[in-house]
């Protein structure tokens, strides 16, 4: 749902109050941010030369202004860097309970040379948790880790674990391989023994290579969910769910009606190919509804919202879908009239009840 500063609702009164916890928030680290919290020799090499993998906006076709809302844009810096502004636009306009920071440099810093990307993944946890976490306490952190060197990765996840604050552990859609394969299995182990489910967020080094490089943006936008079904459908058949029976899996930014027809023919397949995943002792149906979430933006919004709803229950898994707000991007999508056209029975667990389940927010059980 597309919406500009004209048009945003303004904040609900207190009396006609509902919930709401923001499951995607991106902050952004301008470079002295980065660097004045690396020793050297990682300062001086992120200083000359920066890091290997672009911001998507710089590798293919997309919308003018960095897909970013054009209000913003602080007077200094990039948007998501000026906390006073995500207050006064997000926490405050919206009056949330909570909200979930993911900061997308994680999925590029995290695929640098190992104590590089280490170097960096902690720099963004530092900046995270000294500029945002401190001074907000309605905001919830991401931990940030160098994915693609696991045993590195699994020391971030220990480093950050007993900060309650850092709810859930970050990686990028993009992988230099399937998520699923054993290599990452030191990662999901740490995750799994700090109780943290993972986020897997749109993107990485291979950004949306689903979907090719695109020539219109429109190819890339409009299907997000065919990278997510492609790392879910790796994740099942590579036997993670086996080995870490506890993961539990958000998918952030990617769709969700895509979720229920992808069940469908990953049990009719692999009823068929029963020898060729001898791994699986249930059906993949099974450990989809078992261990993974999802986000709402950008959500599937038909013509007739009855219909979207049919979607979402097919999927079987509506108690796990979390409102996302995806701000500050341009299709930043606004608490006080997002999913409405859904029944209070699903719009109102989504809009926080869920996230705090999953959370344990407020008191909610994890």
């Amino acid at each position: 749902m597309t919406l500009t500063a004209s048009d945003r609702a303004p904040a609900k009164r207190k009396n006609q109050r509902t919930a709401v916890i923001d499951a995607d928030i991106h902050p952004h680290a301008m470079p002295p941010s980065i660097s004045s919290r690396l020793a050297e020799p990682w300062r001086t090499r992120f200083e000359r030369f920066g890091t290997r993998v672009p911001a998507p906006p710089l590798i293919y076709p997309r919308v003018r202004n960095g897909g970013m809302r054009l209000d913003a844009w602080p007077q200094h810096g990039a948007p998501g860097s000026d906390l006073g502004m995500m207050r006064g636009q997000l926490l405050d306009e919206y009056d949330l309970d909570h909200g979930i920071l993911i900061p997308l440099q994680s999925h590029t810093y995290g695929a640098e040379e190992p104590e590089f990307a280490q170097a960096l993944c902690r720099a963004l946890n530092e900046w995270i948790r000294e500029e945002w976490l401190d001074p907000e306490p309605r905001l919830r952190g991401s931990i940030c880790v160098p994915h693609e060197s696991p045993e590195l990765a699994a020391r971030e996840i220990r480093r950050y674990a007993n900060d309650r604050r850092f709810v859930q552990v970050l990686l990028p859609s993009g992988a230099e391989t399937g998520l699923g394969r054993a290599k990452y299995d030191p990662l999901y182990a740490a995750a799994v023994d700090a109780g943290l489910p993972l986020a897997i967020h749109l993107g990485g080094i291979e950004n949306h290579h689903g979907d090719g490089w695109p020539s219109f943006y429109l190819e890339q936008h409009a299907w997000y969910g065919n990278m997510m079904a492609l790392m879910v459908t790796n994740l099942i058949s590579e036997g993670v769910f086996e080995r870490f029976p506890s993961l539990q899996v958000i998918l952030v930014e990617g769709g969700i009606s895509w979720a229920g027809p992808l069940m469908w023919a990953m049990d009719d397949a692999a009823e068929l190919l029963r020898d060729d995943v001898p791994g699986l002792r249930r059906r993949p149906s099974e450990y989809f509804r078992e261990h993974f979430w999802f986000t709402t933006q950008p959500i599937e919004e038909p013509d007739k919202p009855e219909h979207l709803v049919a979607a979402l229950e097919h999927t079987g898994v509506t108690d796990r879908i979390m409102f996302a707000s995806d701000y500050p991007h341009w299709d930043f999508d606004s608490p006080a009239i997002a999913l409405r056209g859904l029944p209070k029975r699903l719009r109102d667990p989504i809009m926080a009840g869920n996230a705090r389940r999953l959370y344990g927010l407020d008191g909610g059980t994890p």
